[in-house]
């Protein structure tokens, strides 16, 4: 017997596709970006908290490129792209999910032009790439709070010490 591709796939579109698909999501939309290497309960508060600011979420996620670019350490990431992404469509609280190869999300900001711009605590609001713009064109701006105190990086620090 066949079994069908879970639908949360049809979330992960090229940047080139944004525009079409998020003409059809309900608004605010609200934009979020990040590596989300290793899923954890961090993340996924994030962003069930960043979704309740709007109508509909898309999430940025980091290239395999632009992840070592940040300097998390030479094995990272963890989870190529395509895995990354799956797990994150896979969300209830995630829209649609794509991706950018640049240092920041910059331009995916300025062409999806969100009503609601999020990032993690560790972001004071006007350090979040695209803040300036989403403000001037009456959006707004969110640094969520962090209420898990988990990440990634220690997660794996835990990990390597086991062996």
């Amino acid at each position: 017997m066949a079994y069908p591709l879970p639908t949360f796939e049809d979330k992960c579109i090229p940047p080139d596709e944004l525009a079409a698909r998020i003409a059809a999501l309900p608004r605010p939309l609200v934009f979020t970006n990040g590596c989300f290497d290793i899923l954890h309960r961090g993340h996924v508060t994030y962003l069930a908290q960043a979704r309740a600011l709007g109508a509909s979420l898309v999430v940025a996620l980091n290239t395999d490129a632009s992840v070592r670019r940040q300097g998390k350490g030479d094995d990272r990431p963890i989870n190529a792209l395509t895995e990354r992404a799956a797990v994150i469509a896979a969300l209830a609280s995630v829209d649609l999910v794509t991706w950018f190869d640049a240092d920041t999300p910059y331009e995916l900001i300025l062409a999806c032009r969100p009503d609601v711009l999020v990032k993690g605590g560790d972001w004071p609001v006007e350090r979040i790439v695209g803040s300036h713009e989403v403000l001037e064109w009456g959006g707004t701006v969110h640094s969520i709070p962090f209420l898990h105190q988990t990440s990634t990086t220690t997660t794996l620090q835990r990990i390597r010490t086991l062996k």
